[in-house]
């Protein structure tokens, strides 16, 4: 595909990517002016819901991104992977931040108690801490540094921060687990099309036998 193609399709998949933070921004808007819902009668656990779930749409289409090149004529979505697990980290920042700054009000005893306590709290966090040497090492420099082998083995924690996430997901819902179940049976497609993609390259080679 031509680069000018690319680059007005890095355009939309940005737009598209800031979509959901405009959105919450114009609840936020209506909140603040008393004008139509809002963010509602919880506005924090509103944010908190809408970051950490966009957090994992994000993950899914940037693992989602590996089978799709292999269509052919498709390749070129790889350009898009690091940019939307990119916009994956950034939600899953304000995800976080939302939890210490207007949740617990950056008590840190009050955070570790938390942490200690609910399960689905040291699952979130686990997967948060996941992403960061990921985002850290998203620049080509950090490829250039670590080699492509040792690069791609650190780039694979993106499994256990995602298949986390939705555990997160999965423990934090009470009642309707619909969406929590939905993103598990992605990531176990996604996962499993890794898995046998790795067995079918084990597969020992045929030896003819000459007669």
């Amino acid at each position: 595909m031509k680069n000018k193609y690319i680059v007005a399709i890095k355009v939309l998949v940005h737009l598209a990517c800031l979509v959901p933070l405009a959105r919450l921004g114009y609840l936020g808007h209506q909140s603040y002016q008393g004008s139509g819902e809002g963010l509602g009668a919880n506005p924090i656990e509103v944010i908190t819901r809408s970051t950490g779930f966009w957090t994992l749409v994000f993950l899914m289409v940037t693992l989602g991104i590996t089978p799709l090149r292999q269509i052919p004529g498709l390749y070129w979505l790889i350009r898009f992977r690091r940019l939307i697990g990119l916009y994956a980290f950034c939600y899953a920042c304000l995800h976080f931040t939302t939890y210490i700054w207007l949740d617990q009000e950056f008590d840190v005893a009050g955070m570790i108690k938390d942490v200690a306590k609910r399960p689905f709290i040291t699952a979130g966090f686990t997967s948060f801490v996941l992403l960061i040497p990921l985002a850290l090492t998203s620049n080509k420099a950090a490829l250039r540094r670590l080699t492509g082998r040792r690069w791609q083995q650190l780039h694979r924690l993106i499994y256990l921060s995602a298949t986390g996430g939705v555990v997160h997901f999965w423990w934090l819902v009470k009642a309707d687990i619909t969406q929590p179940l939905i993103f598990a049976g992605i990531l176990t497609a996604l996962l499993g099309y890794r898995v046998m993609l790795k067995l079918w390259s084990w597969r020992p080679s045929r030896v003819v036998v000459k007669s």
